[in-house]
């Protein structure tokens, strides 16, 4: 069996890809890719420690939070991505900062 240092080591590195493109990107759809690499990160911390929680069993509460995760990850980038659509045609551009000069 995997050791659980692998899974947080993996997860640390998908944190600071995440946190990377969030800081550095300033393309929309790229942001929201960072988003999801950095829920990809906690989700995979809390199978590692449901997994790992006691020698030889499972516990399930960590897998329903990751499948409730991702269901509510699946909605929030749907609706994100229809912004990014809707921004793109009235300003046609998706540049962040662009988009922030602008003022109502």
């Amino acid at each position: 069996m995997i050791e659980l240092n692998y899974y947080l080591g993996t997860s640390v590195i998908l944190f600071v890809i995440g946190i990377y493109c969030l800081a550095v990107k300033r393309n929309m759809i790229r942001l929201i890719i960072g988003i999801e690499i950095i829920t990809s990160a906690a989700n995979l911390n809390f199978i590692a420690f449901s997994a790992y929680a006691r020698p030889g069993f499972v516990d399930p509460l960590g897998h329903s939070f990751v499948i409730l995760s991702i269901v509510i990850g699946a909605c929030v980038v749907a609706v994100a991505l229809a912004l990014v659509v809707c921004a793109y045609r009235h300003y046609k551009t998706l540049d962040v900062r662009k988009l922030s000069r602008l003022r109502w």
